[in-house]
C-alpha cells in the first residue's frame, strides 16, 4: 500500500534537534536551520517525491531479490535439509545451478571488451580549429578515468543493468584538498645578502586531485520520476537516490565544502531513513553486516536522500525566481537538510546516467536480461534438486522385514560386514521371505536431459551461445569451421546490439557530462601523455611544448566545441578480421587493386580490429614517401624517360 502521510513529513525523532543550536552561515542568505519554515518546506517536498518514487520502484524488489538468489550457487535450507546436513554434511541438498551467472559473465565480458577499450571516452573536434583541443580534452579525461577508477564503476553499472534492467550512476566533480610535502630552499641573511644554506622538506596545502568520478547508485536505492521512461530521465521533474554513509564522512565533507551544513544536528537523531527501512535488497540477510542491529547508543549511520529537482524557487522560499530551475537537495535521516543549492552547471542537466539495454521505450523499470531467463533458471534448479532428493532417497536401503523372523537389532547395525541372525521360531525355514528390498523407481532420471534442453533455450534467449562462452560444441555430426564462425558472428551481432544501446544511452551521457564538467570546473594545469602519431602531429602547433612525450594542458586549451564518438558495439577481432586479412593478401597481389585501395590504412584497420591499440608506434619515422604500385612495363618506360631512378642513385640508402 502507498504511504499515507498527513501533516509535516519531518520525523518525530527530529524534535530533539530543536532544543540545540549551532552557528551555521547558510548559503545564499537562506535560513535553513532545522525548524525554520524554509527547512520544513524542503523536507516535506523532497520526502514527498521520494516516497512517490519508492512506491513505484518497490514493486520490482521481489523479482530483483529472486534474481539475486539465482546468482548464488546455494539456497537457504528448509528444516528437513538442515537436519540432514547436521547429521552428515557430505550429503547433497538443493542447489542453484549457476547458469544465469554463466550468462551474466559472458555478457559482462563482452561489454567490458567492447566499451572499455582505452580511451574509454573519445572526442572529436566539431570544426578544424577544435580538433587539437578535443584530443587534449580526451587525454585529460582519460587521466581522470584512471585516477577515478572509471572502469570499476562501469563494470558495476553494466552488471546492474543486466541483473535489474537499470544501471544508474551519478557523474560528480571531485576536488580533493590536502597537504603535499615539497622541497624548500633554506636561506640566511648575511650582510644584507641571502645565501642558500641547503634544503628541507615542508608541507603545504594544495589541490591533490580534481576531476570527474562516476558514483554507482544501488537500484534498490534509486528514486527516479516514475512518470518518464528510463532513457528520458532529463524529462522528469526529479531524480534522486539514497546514500548510506556515516556522520564522520559528512562532518569531513562539511569542513571542506561550504555547501554542506547542519551535519552536527545529526548527532541528536536517528539518521536512518524510512525510505530505506529493513534490507530491501536482502544482501545483509545473505551476506551479513546487519546495520539494524547496531548499538542504540551509537547513532553513527546516516541515510541521505539526495535529489535533483526542477522547482520554482519562489514557491519553496528559496528566491524570487518564478520559472523552473534545477536544484540539488540532501536530506539526512528524513529530518535535516544538509544540502540545498542551485545546480548551476553549464549543461543544465541532471548529472545522472542510466544504462538500460533491454528498455521498451516507455517504462521507468524495464525487464532485465537475467529476468527474462529467470523462469527457465528456476525450472532447472527444481529439476536438479528433485533429482538429488530422489537419488538420496534411493541410495538408502528401504527394507520390508518380518520382525517375527529377524533379529531387528542385528539388522539395524550400520557397520558393514554385519551378521543378521534369525529368531528361534524361524530356524530351519530359510531366509528367503524374512527380508526384502523395496523396489525404488527413479522417476527423475530424465531430469538432467530436460535441464540441458532448458539450458539451450536460455542460450537462445540471452545470445550467450557456446561459442561466445568459449565452450566447444559437441555433436554427432561434423561441424565445419565456417559453420562455427557463422554461428559465432550471429551471436556477436546480438551482443553488439546490447553494447551499442548502452553506448548511446549511458556512455554518451557520461562522456558529455565529463567533458562539460571539465570545461567548467577544471582549475589547475596538468600534463598529458601522448604517444604514437600524436607527438609529431601536435608538434606542428608551436603553442605546444612536448617534452618526454608530455604535453601541458591549461583549462583554456580545452574550451572547444566537440562531438562524442559513439562506439559501434563491436569488440576487437569481431568484425571479420580473418576475412579482411584474406582480402588484404588479394589486394597486395593484384597491382590494379593496389592502385585503387590504400593498403596502409587497410593494414592499420586490420591490426586495430585484432586488438592492437597503438599501431602508429610501429610506423617508421622519417620523410614522407609516396608509394605507388605500377606494372613492370610502365616502370621500365618511365625509367627510360628519366622519371624514375633506383633508390640508391637518389641518395637514399
Amino acid at each position: 500500500m502507498p504511504n499515507i502521510v498527513q501533516g509535516s513529513m519531518e520525523r518525530d525523532a527530529s524534535k530533539g534537534i530543536f532544543t540545540v543550536s549551532y552557528d551555521y552561515d547558510y548559503p545564499n542568505g537562506l535560513n535553513l536551520k532545522p525548524g525554520s519554515k524554509t527547512h520544513k518546506k524542503i523536507v516535506d517536498e523532497v520526502l514527498r517525491r521520494g516516497r512517490l518514487s519508492r512506491d513505484a520502484m518497490s514493486s520490482r524488489y521481489p523479482i530483483w531479490n529472486n534474481i539475486d538468489r539465482v546468482m548464488n550457487a546455494f539456497v537457504p535450507l528448509d528444516e528437513a535439509e538442515r537436519i540432514l546436513k547436521n547429521k552428515d554434511s557430505r550429503k547433497p541438498v538443493s542447489i542453484v545451478v549457476p547458469y544465469s551467472y554463466a550468462v551474466m559473465e559472458t555478457l559482462l565480458t563482452y561489454l567490458v571488451a567492447a566499451l572499455m577499450d582505452d580511451p574509454i571516452l573519445q572526442y572529436e573536434g566539431s570544426g578544424p580549429e577544435d580538433v587539437l583541443g578535443a584530443k587534449l580534452m580526451e587525454k585529460v579525461i582519460a587521466q581522470q578515468a584512471v585516477r577515478g577508477k572509471l572502469g570499476l564503476q562501469l563494470h558495476t553499472m553494466f552488471r546492474d543493468c543486466l541483473s535489474y534492467g537499470i544501471g544508474p550512476g551519478v557523474c560528480t566533480w571531485k576536488t580533493q584538498i590536502g597537504k603535499k610535502t615539497i622541497r624548500k630552499d633554506m636561506e640566511a641573511n648575511f650582510l644584507s645578502r641571502f645565501i642558500k644554506m641547503g634544503q628541507n622538506r615542508t608541507s603545504t596545502e594544495t589541490i591533490l586531485y580534481e576531476g570527474n568520478i562516476l558514483k554507482n547508485v544501488d537500484p534498490y536505492m534509486y528514486l527516479p520520476d516514475p512518470s518518464v521512461p528510463v532513457h528520458q530521465i532529463q524529462e522528469g521533474e526529479f531524480v534522486g537516490w539514497i546514500e548510506r554513509t556515516n556522520i564522520m564522512n559528512l562532518l569531513t565533507q562539511e569542513e571542506v565544502d561550504e555547501e554542506t551544513f547542519n551535519v552536527r544536528y545529526l548527532t541528536h537523531i536517528d539518521g536512518r531513513s524510512t525510505l530505506a527501512t529493513g534490507d530491501d535488497s536482502k544482501r545483509e540477510e545473505r551476506i551479513g553486516g546487519r546495520t539494524d542491529l547496531m548499538d542504540g547508543k551509537v547513532k553513527n549511520y546516516v541515510d541521505v536522500l539526495y535529489m535533483y529537482a526542477k522547482i520554482i524557487p519562489k514557491d519553496w522560499g528559496l528566491g524570487s525566481r518564478e520559472y523552473p530551475e534545477k536544484w540539488m537537495f540532501g536530506v539526512a535521516g528524513d529530518s535535516v537538510v544538509v544540502e540545498a543549492r542551485p545546480l548551476a552547471l553549464d549543461h543544465d542537466q541532471y548529472p545522472i546516467s542510466v544504462a538500460a539495454p533491454d528498455f521498451d521505450g516507455y517504462t521507468a523499470t524495464p525487464l532485465s536480461r537475467v529476468e527474462l531467463i529467470y523462469g527457465m533458471q528456476s525450472t532447472i534448479d527444481w529439476l536438479f534438486s528433485s533429482h538429488i532428493s530422489n537419488v538420496r532417497k534411493a541410495i538408502n536401503d528401504t527394507l520390508i522385514v518380518d520382525p517375527y523372523m529377524v533379529n531387528m537389532r542385528d539388522l539395524e547395525d550400520p557397520e558393514p560386514g554385519k551378521l543378521v541372525r534369525l529368531r528361534r521360531a524361524a530356524w530351519g525355514k530359510g531366509v528367503k521371505d524374512a527380508v526384502q528390498q523395496l523396489q525404488v523407481n527413479d522417476i527423475t532420471r530424465n531430469h538432467i536431459a530436460d535441464s540441458s534442453y532448458l539450458a539451450d533455450l536460455i542460450q537462445r534467449v540471452s545470445a550467450a551461445s557456446d561459442g561466445i562462452m568459449g565452450v566447444r560444441q559437441r555433436g554427432s555430426e561434423r561441424i565445419t569451421a565456417q559453420e562455427i564462425q557463422s554461428d559465432k558472428q550471429s551471436a556477436l551481432s546480438r551482443l553488439e546490439r546490447i553494447a551499442r544501446v548502452i553506448s548511446m544511452q549511458a556512455m554518451h551521457d557520461i562522456g558529455f557530462l565529463f567533458a562539460s564538467h571539465t570545461q567548467q570546473l577544471m582549475s589547475t594545469d596538468t600534463y598529458v601523455r601522448v604517444v604514437g602519431e600524436w607527438p609529431e602531429l601536435m608538434a606542428n602547433n608551436r603553442a605546444l611544448d612536448i617534452q618526454q612525450n608530455r604535453v601541458p594542458v591549461t583549462p583554456f586549451d580545452i574550451l572547444v566545441d566537440y562531438d562524442l564518438v559513439i562506439r559501434d558495439g563491436s569488440m576487437p577481432g569481431g568484425k571479420f578480421a580473418e576475412t579482411w586479412t584474406s582480402l588484404f593478401q588479394v589486394i597486395m597481389q593484384n597491382p590494379e587493386l593496389g592502385q585503387q585501395f590504400d593498403v596502409v590504412r587497410i593494414f592499420k584497420s586490420i591490426a586495430t580490429s585484432l586488438g592492437e591499440k597503438n599501431v602508429n608506434d610501429f610506423v617508421r619515422k622519417g620523410g614522407d614517401m609516396q608509394q605507388q604500385m605500377l606494372p613492370d612495363e610502365t616502370v621500365a618506360e618511365e625509367a627510360d624517360k628519366g622519371n624514375l631512378i633506383p633508390l640508391n642513385q637518389g641518395g637514399i640508402q
